[in-house]
């Protein structure tokens, strides 16, 4: 069968026809899918790439950096869907892809997978570790708030902090609390008293609303800075039952402003009390250890080296001359013990002594240097040496030397 030339097509305008086609569908120009999110691939250029399934097919899907960046959350496997955008071919490949211009979590808002995935983690971080949480200052004199100037919040902490402690000077920090610009400010305060160190304690939050009003105070930034503050922060944002991520990481959460600043305060007429039954409890302590001193004084006065010191006197020298007696004794039996020792020793050295063997007619020979000779060994003919007599010594010279044959 004969083939028309003209109608032979080349792969690549097969696919630039198809995608023509499908390019100009008006119902996949603008298509709604629902679907699993899988085989998701966060491009370092910020394109996300991924798959969409269900129970029976799959298809492939390409979110590109300007509509990734506007996502309220981060995109994860498994993840239920709705996917808004355009179906169209890649001519190279000659496969189709749907290209997302939105994403909605099916069934959860974004927000709020935004918020349980900065939540998990950061508290995997250990951004909320409670050993990292400082503790609030006993009796802080000044207190600095962080929210709204025309917000009911500002004015039940003054209500509350009036009340309770009126010599706390209150700092506020004028701050939007929702919408844009509202993280930023938030920012700037937490920054700015952990850097002047002008409060002892800091107060933010507003009042309740939804997640949406709340959003801003679920910022990393936000945390963030709360953490590395130099002052321990209360958070007090929205009512009892919202939790924020600035919930999280302050040192303290209170449910509402208003039990933010009964926190953040003393109660005064309870300093007062607890003031009192110190001073109470002083006084008794002062007076008991009085009345201890005095019955101890008295005792004191009361003895006799006090009331007659003559005779203590009297005693204390009778003491002193029978020590002396008695020192004495040892001391007179002592030196007569060492003077029989020494005659005794005395009269043993005598014995021994070669001075009285030379008073017998002996004679001792020593050389020159002052050693005893023993031996004619120990000289040759020309050395001096001298005799020792009883009465003097006499100085001669060696003639001879005569070994004697005897032997011992």
């Amino acid at each position: 069968m004969p083939v028309d030339e003209s109608r032979i097509l080349t792969v690549t305008k097969l696919n630039e026809y198809v995608k023509m086609l499908i390019d100009g569908n008006p119902v996949l120009s603008n298509v709604w899918v629902k679907g699993e999110i899988s085989n998701l691939t966060c491009h370092s250029s910020g394109h996300l790439y991924f798959s969409l399934k269900d129970e029976g097919a799959r298809v492939s899907a390409v979110m590109f950096r300007a509509a990734a960046e506007k996502l309220k959350f981060r995109p994860e496997n498994g993840m239920k869907v709705l996917l808004h955008g355009r179906v169209s071919v890649y001519p190279r490949d000659g496969a189709y892809q749907i290209y997302a211009t939105s994403l909605e979590p099916d069934g959860v808002g974004a927000l709020y997978i935004a918020y349980e995935q900065l939540k998990r983690r950061l508290e995997a971080e250990g951004l909320f570790r409670q050993d990292l949480k400082k503790p609030l200052p006993k009796i802080p004199m000044r207190v600095g708030v962080i929210t709204s100037p025309t917000g009911a919040a500002v004015r039940d902490i003054l209500n509350v902090t009036g009340r309770r402690f009126p010599f706390a000077k209150i700092l506020l920090y004028p701050a939007l609390v929702q919408g844009d610009g509202a993280e930023a400010d938030l920012v700037a305060g937490i920054t700015y008293f952990s850097q002047t160190k002008a409060a002892d304690v800091v107060i933010i939050g507003r009042g309740g609303g939804s997640i949406e009003d709340l959003w801003a105070f679920n910022s990393e930034a936000l945390a963030r800075a709360i953490r590395r503050s130099s002052v321990p922060v209360i958070s007090a944002v929205g009512h009892e039952t919202d939790f924020t991520i600035c919930d999280f990481a302050a040192d303290r959460r209170a449910p509402t402003p208003s039990a933010a600043a009964e926190l953040a305060v003393p109660d005064s007429e309870e300093l007062k009390r607890k003031f009192g039954n110190v001073t109470a409890r002083m006084e008794a302590l002062l007076k008991a250890r009085m009345t201890s001193g005095r019955e101890r004084l008295k005792l004191l006065s009361e003895r006799r080296v006090l009331t007659g010191p003559t005779a203590y006197l009297d005693e204390k020298r009778m003491t002193l001359l029978s020590l002396s007696r008695d020192l004495e004794w040892v001391t007179q039996g002592s030196v007569e013990y060492k003077k029989s020792q020494f005659a005794r020793l005395s009269a043993v050295l005598e014995a021994v002594s070669p001075l009285k063997v030379i008073a017998k007619g002996y004679s001792a020979v020593f050389a020159e240097d002052g050693k005893l000779i023993r031996s004619v060994k120990s000289v040759k003919v020309g050395d001096p040496i001298s005799f020792r007599t009883t009465d003097g010594t006499v100085d001669a010279a060696v003639t001879a030397v005569n070994e004697s044959e005897i032997k011992e």
